[in-house]
């Protein structure tokens, strides 16, 4: 990084705060001098990227900190990284990283299947507490659910018959 001395006087209120003179938390903060002593920060080394990381088409680059554990794979991958093609200020970044989640949502019970382990997935969705404190919407979602099930198969049956 290049530490360049730049003169912005120019600005109203530029450097206010550089006066140790004039502190305005005194007397309720225990000044040390250490918080004058931020302007000559040498930023730390960053994290190395070794895996692929989606981040802002407004950002030049990757955060200084980023998580590695799960990164994009899968259709749900593809649809993430078609979504950071986008501002983050369009629909087009947000309902695709909302598609997105569902999409690993399923995926994730299908790798579980893969491994041998059939997930608990009435537990995972908390169903158990909302037939204690909720009952009826619970009804209400499942019917829905049942319903829509019901018609998607019809319609699929009525193709095939065709």
């Amino acid at each position: 990084m290049e530490s360049t001395e730049k003169d912005f006087s120019h600005i109203k209120g530029w450097g206010i705060d550089a006066d140790p003179k004039n502190e305005p938390t005194y007397p309720m903060k225990k000044y040390t001098g250490d918080d004058h002593k931020r302007i000559n920060w040498v930023r730390p080394p960053l994290q190395p990227v070794t895996v692929e990381i989606l981040h802002s088409n407004e950002r030049p680059n990757v955060t200084a900190v980023f998580g590695t554990v799960a990164p994009p794979s899968g259709l749900s991958g593809a649809i993430r990284r078609y979504a950071f093609k986008y501002s983050e200020s369009s629909y087009g970044h947000w309902l695709p990283l909302l598609l997105a989640d569902r999409v690993n949502v399923v995926e994730g019970v299908i790798d579980d299947l893969k491994r041998g382990h059939v997930p608990n997935i009435f537990a995972e969705k908390g169903w158990g507490a909302e037939w204690k404190y909720n009952r009826k919407a619970l009804i209400q979602k499942v019917a829905t659910g049942a319903i829509l099930a019901v018609v998607v198969w019809a319609s699929l049956n009525k193709k095939k018959k065709k």
